[in-house]
């Protein structure tokens, strides 16, 4: 346990605003994107746009900027294996 003598980063709400509407614009970017014909790279589109919008989520809403680098070393951990796990299905689904 901690002594409770640890000091957080100040973030001002400003920056929280503009997050949040970042998200917002890539949630409308999304839905655009969900009715533009583009054959093949629909789903890689959205996925590119659901990692910037899961990294700001990470970075900022869940102060992992702020946090010591153990923290990020172990979400890189899980974001490769999250990435092999995709690539494996899309490797599965492509042989179908």
């Amino acid at each position: 346990m901690s002594s409770g003598t640890e000091k957080h980063a100040l973030v001002p709400y400003g920056l929280y605003v503009k997050v949040w509407l970042g998200l917002i614009a890539l949630t409308v970017a999304t839905v655009a994107v969900s009715f533009l014909d583009m054959k093949n790279t629909v789903i890689l589109t959205a996925m590119l746009i659901a990692s910037v919008k899961s990294t700001l989520v990470l970075l900022y809403f869940m102060h992992l900027r702020f946090e010591r680098p153990l923290f990020t070393i172990m979400l890189v951990a899980v974001i490769l294996t999250y990435g092999v796990f995709i690539s494996l299905t899309f490797l599965d689904y492509s042989f179908r």
